[in-house]
């Protein structure tokens, strides 16, 4: 049993995986650091070199053959166009979507978003990433912790708590 954290870039995936593994004695995978290492190279200059598309196909890939137990997993915010990685993390663990709002993903994430990696499509403007995958995060998440408001003690917490219920 896992916990799969999915969400917006920004939205604390990385950071918030580490401080629940802390609390309920799992351990934490980053699947960007797996990317990563897998390809010997950054996120942006994967993205940067073999475009979006490819990046996709390569999560997919990293997260399809994933095989942990009692993990908390952070995804990368893309990590919901693979169809056939979700279908397995869904199946292999309890899909947590963090969810926070555009303006707050703009102000976290859109001042340096080259320099992290984040898979924006050719053309496509940040709103339209924001839209897009709200969708695909809703139909993925079997909870959804509303961080608006929330500091990351408070999103801990709440956390927590729906993941005894």
């Amino acid at each position: 049993m896992n916990y799969v954290l999915i969400g917006m870039p920004g939205s604390g995936k990385s950071t918030m995986g580490v401080l629940l593994a802390k609390y309920i004695g799992f351990g934490f995978v980053d699947c960007d650091l797996m990317i990563q290492s897998r390809e010997k190279k950054l996120l942006s200059e994967i993205i940067e070199f073999e475009g979006v598309e490819r990046f996709i196909e390569i999560e997919n890939d990293v997260l399809s053959c994933l095989c942990v137990d009692r993990c908390i997993i952070a995804t990368g915010g893309s990590a919901v166009y693979g169809e056939e990685a979700m279908a397995h993390l869904k199946e292999n663990g309890t899909v947590i979507y963090l969810k926070i709002s555009y303006d707050e993903m703009v102000k976290r994430v859109f001042s340096d978003y080259r320099t992290r990696g984040v898979a924006l499509r050719a053309g496509q403007t940040p709103s339209e990433m924001y839209a897009d995958r709200c969708v695909l995060y809703e139909k993925y998440a079997d909870i959804v912790i509303d961080e608006s408001n929330l500091t990351l003690e408070e999103t801990l917490q709440k956390t927590l708590s729906r993941i005894k219920q």
